[in-house]
């Protein structure tokens, strides 16, 4: 269908033409940034037509103001549906940027219908600031003055300027779609797009992406650093009753899953020169031996760090082949090189270099990894090379100190273990199960217990579970099952460790073998036994002391028997002021003659017979020995006193004596028969 001037009047006057909007996207996030306001015709007969059908016909006839005029009203007022900071881009006729009521016009239009001029993005092409650079710097200026943003738009594609880059305050610079269109196909096609958008972020503009059609387009547009995008890929345009659904769609972000190169994965984070400044100071400064190689594996770049481990400096290295810098280890890894170069990542790979005289040799680690192009052209290698002396170093110190560790562990009488802050065995010596036979699968968690008596079981549980409660350290004896069938026991302590915190993260502790120790306790006990009765039963009196002071430690029942006190035996030394005193031979020993007294400054004594007051104050005749109790050393630590019960043989010797006496008076005074008889 042929168009005509009149259409286009009728169609202006019939208010048949519309605004569309395209989104535009943020590569990096995903994000929607905006809209490109787009006219559209709704032609009566022919449908909806596109701008290149009816925009050369309004300019020639002078229709293009009204036209524009109406399109922003429009496009305002739907921008009531778009919320903040979305912005409108609109296209402004060549011819327009010789109007300098312009600015006044957009202003008017935009702030009659409430649209922020802040949210407008004017575009313009080269060709419109071709024909009067002077008048056009003016109105953009006012248009920038307002708040609006100026684009260029199809940079590349007509009269290409830095100079007209330089003359107006462009924000944006937009690469036309011809070439995003055949970038994947044409290297051409990518040296401009990657040309256009270096240039835009060296002079601080915005890069924005026509005609986006496929993933693989964002992808590498991405790696190139373009901040946004429009195009299929991102969405058609829409007429304004669909932008609320438009806007609320959910985007999915731009990764680089195919796209190739050295940098892909710096690209969405920093400008090209940004991330070019970046590397190279990472690369300078990484403390990793760093190279770029070609195709012929010839040095094309390489940092300090690598030079000196090659021996020589960077100058030296640039342009000549890696067999020549490092001939004596080139054979080890040309084969690595090659495989890169055939696309294969290479990593991991150890290799041990002989140092200079009095040197030791050095280990490195060395990877290699295919230098792609925007094409995915494999275009050299780049190498990695790590010194890991010292760790291999640290990695052998770390062996033998485990071997170490685990031969003390292992031969340690010990068993050492370690349990969780619940309790549960987490690692235990392989001694266990030398003892028990139960290996440390079954040990762990709580199978230990497993191998504990029955009878002993609980109160090992419980002792566990009262030091979890309150931190106090583990202390526990019971007895376990050992190979052979017998049970021996043990002793298990262990303390916990704590977080800086101070929260229990762990409890470590050993089991020692007191089985040997538990049977001389025991035969010490049987012995004591028997020491006891023995103590106990014999027919004479003995009293221990084991202190300076001369108190009593021990004393047996013949004691209490003799001396008539109540138990304990202390008092009898504690009321020597109300009894027990002592005479001899009718004198009253002072208390230092004792004999128990005299025991403990390390003399013996032996009294024979000796009057002693009892507790019930009646008096009886004893025997007394007093020996001292002498260490190793020959120091006295206590004294031991005999004492022996002869009041009845003393007093029936003594009746004895008397009637004996009697008798030989009654001799001597010739006393009759019958009295004697009758004595006797």
């Amino acid at each position: 269908m042929l168009i005509s001037n009149d259409d286009v009047r009728r169609g202006i006057e019939n208010d048949e033409f519309v605004p569309f909007f395209q989104p535009l996207v943020t590569l990096r996030t995903g994000e929607l940034a905006g809209f490109e306001v787009l006219a559209r015709w709704h032609h009566p007969t022919a449908g909806v037509l596109s701008p290149d059908r009816f925009i050369p016909i309004a300019e020639q006839n002078g229709w293009i103001d009204a036209l524009t005029k109406r399109l922003m009203q429009k496009a305002f007022e739907a921008g009531k549906l778009i919320p903040e900071p979305l912005t409108l881009a609109f296209n402004v006729s060549p011819l327009q940027l010789h109007d300098l009521d312009l600015p006044k016009r957009i202003q008017s239009a935009a702030e009659d219908l409430g649209f922020p001029l802040q949210r407008i993005v004017i575009e313009v092409t080269e060709s419109a600031v071709v024909d009067n650079v002077e008048r056009a710097q003016t109105i953009s200026n006012e248009l920038k003055a307002l708040g609006c943003k100026i684009a260029l738009d199809d940079f590349g594609t007509g009269y290409s300027s830095l100079l007209h880059l330089q003359s107006l305050p462009f924000d944006e610079l937009k690469v036309d779609r011809s070439f995003v269109g055949s970038m994947i196909q044409r290297r051409e096609s990518r040296k401009i797009v990657a040309a256009v958008v270096g240039l835009g972020q060296s002079l601080g503009l915005t890069t924005v992406a026509e005609g986006i059609e496929t993933r693989e387009q964002a992808e590498m547009l991405l790696w190139l650093g373009c901040e946004l995008g429009q195009g299929w890929l991102f969405g058609r345009p829409i007429p304004a009753e669909d932008l609320p659904t438009t806007v609320e769609m959910p985007r999915e972000k731009i990764s680089f899953n195919h796209s190739p190169g050295l940098w892909g994965g710096l690209a969405g984070n920093a400008l090209p020169s940004q991330r070019l400044a970046h590397l190279q100071a990472v690369y300078d400064g990484a403390p990793v031996g760093l190279a770029l190689l070609d195709r012929n594996l010839r040095y094309v770049t390489l940092n300090q760090r690598l030079a000196d481990m090659n021996g020589a400096s960077v100058e030296e290295h640039l342009r000549r082949p890696v067999a020549e810098m490092v001939p004596k280890a080139f054979h080890h890894f040309e084969a690595f090189m090659r495989r890169s170069l055939e696309g294969e990542v290479i990593t991991g790979v150890e290799a041990r270099r002989p140092a200079g005289p009095g040197q030791g040799d050095r280990d490195y680690l060395l990877s290699y990894q295919p230098v792609r192009d925007e094409g995915a052209e494999v275009v050299g290698v780049s190498v990695a090379v790590v010194d890991i002396t010292d760790r291999k170093a640290a990695e052998a110190a770390l062996r033998e100190s485990e071997d170490h560790h685990r031969h003390m562990v292992e031969l340690n009488p010990q068993i050492p273990w370690v349990l969780d802050a619940k309790g549960n065995a987490m690692a235990i010596s392989p001694r266990w199960e030398q003892v028990t036979g139960m290996n440390a699968a079954t040990a762990e968690g709580k199978g230990f217990l497993e191998a504990i008596h029955s009878e002993d079981r609980p109160s090992v549980e419980n002792v566990i579970a009262t030091s979890i409660r309150s931190g106090d350290p583990i202390d526990v004896e019971c007895r376990i099952l050992c190979r052979n069938n017998r049970w021996r026991w043990i002793r298990s302590r262990g303390a916990a460790r704590r977080d800086a915190s101070g929260i229990i993260i762990r409890w470590y502790g050993s089991v020692d073998d007191i089985d040997d120790q538990k049977k001389a306790e025991e035969a010490l006990r049987k012995s004591e036994a028997q020491l006891k009765a023995i103590f106990n039963s014999v027919p004479v009196a003995i009293l221990l002391a084991a202190e300076p002071d001369g108190r009593l430690s021990l004393s047996n029942p013949e004691a209490s028997r003799i001396f008539r006190y109540p138990a304990p035996s202390r008092h009898i030394i504690e009321n020597y002021a109300q009894w027990g005193a002592i005479r001899v031979n009718g004198r009253r020993l002072e208390c230092g003659e004792y004999p128990l007294a005299r025991a403990l400054r390390g003399q013996k004594t032996s009294i024979e017979k000796a009057l002693c007051l009892r507790a019930d104050g009646t008096e009886a005749w004893v025997s007394l020995l007093g020996a001292p109790i002498v260490r190793g050393d020959g120091s006295v630590q206590g004294a031991v006193v005999v004492v022996q019960d002869i009041d009845e043989i003393k007093r029936e010797r003594e009746r004895l004596l008397t009637l004996a006496e009697a008798l030989i008076k009654e001799l001597k005074g010739q006393t009759s028969s019958a009295r004697l008889e009758a004595e006797l």
